[in-house]
């Protein structure tokens, strides 16, 4: 406990509480709308960070700003955005009415799995983070730079990741994650583990689901086997609202919703519009429904976890935080992103 003085701060108490009482009173700040935010939330108080040597501090704001205590990400493998409607994804579907969204936000080329993952959660471009493969090779080491995880690891944020493909452990080092769970089963199994950990309480939690990716290879994007198993998805996103809300969690937890990337045919990887496309939803505590008009790059997630989160943003960042969907001015996101 910090040592006072007590003779010395009677007095300067009483002499502030004189010169107040000559002071006009002070204004009402402003307070971020919600009348367009059909759900009422409750969000925990949030104190950011101060920014480190390594980082620098987001853009101040005078407008105060219900910052989440948690943020989840669901990245859900290979979904092109048409398939909400044509699974159907109706739990997803609804959710679009509380959220921010973009149904033509961009990945990076290669749109690739790994590739892709890495600049989600780096907020880097592939030339930066350096992942070029995209199978599990450990010998190849971590993609590079200063990752989500890391930020939020050494904020003292209990760190979470499950996921279906073992190559993500690759994205970030296993001493940033207190908790790493690779699933190798259907994305109904892997939510059984994640509904069993989020009672533990998490400050960023990162979740994958791979099926899709695997039915659109056997199938075909957007084929009925494909949409099944989106549906099912679906219905495991539903298992997740359903245990934040028991676990009254959902109405202080950021939670976005994307992919990695799309697809054509049996295949991606490509710079095609059906490869490069993926959803983007943000919902949760200072969210402003609507779809946006800034233009949205998978780098973007990364900045915008941390800028919620009140964690200072690398210089070395591509991504820039999507402030247009908590109604704040945003900055300008150039495209291409990662030439």
């Amino acid at each position: 406990m910090r040592q006072t003085r007590y003779g010395h701060l009677f007095i300067l108490l009483l002499a502030a509480a004189a010169l107040s009482a000559c002071l006009p009173p002070a204004s009402t700040p402003t307070v971020l709308p919600t009348a367009a935010i059909t759900a009422t939330v409750s969000p925990t108080p949030f104190q950011p960070m101060a920014a480190t040597s390594t980082a620098v501090p987001v853009t101040p704001t005078e407008t105060p700003f219900p910052h989440p205590a948690r943020v989840l990400v669901l990245s859900i493998d290979g979904f092109r955005p048409e398939a909400i409607t044509s699974a159907p994804m109706p739990i997803l579907g609804e959710l679009l009415n509380t959220s921010a969204y973009s149904l033509h936000a961009q990945t990076i080329y290669p749109s690739s799995t790994l590739p892709a993952h890495s600049s989600m959660l780096s907020g880097l471009c592939p030339s930066k983070h350096g992942v070029s493969w995209n199978d599990y090779l450990p010998e190849k080491g971590y993609a590079n730079g200063t990752d989500i995880f890391d930020l939020a690891h050494a904020a003292g944020l209990r760190t979470m990741m499950v996921v279906g493909k073992q190559k993500l452990r690759q994205v970030s080092e296993p001493e940033s994650t207190d908790v790493f769970e690779f699933i190798n089963d259907r994305d109904t199994v892997i939510t059984q583990a994640v509904v069993k950990l989020i009672p533990e309480g998490f400050g960023l939690l990162f979740v994958h689901f791979p099926t899709p990716d695997a039915m659109g290879h056997e199938y075909g994007w957007l084929s009925p086997e494909q949409l099944s198993v989106l549906y099912r998805a679906d219905e495991s996103l539903g298992g997740i609202l359903e245990t934040l809300d028991q676990a009254g969690m959902r109405q202080d937890t950021l939670l976005i919703i994307t992919a990695d990337h799309g697809g054509h045919g049996t295949t991606h990887g490509s710079s095609r519009p059906e490869d490069m496309t993926i959803p983007w939803i943000a919902s949760g505590p200072g969210i402003k429904p609507g779809a946006l008009t800034t233009a949205v790059n998978t780098t973007d997630t990364a900045a915008t976890v941390a800028w919620s989160l009140g964690l200072p943003l690398p210089e070395e960042w591509d991504g820039l935080p999507v402030l247009e969907a908590f109604g704040l001015p945003d900055q300008p996101h150039p495209e291409p992103r990662c030439p």
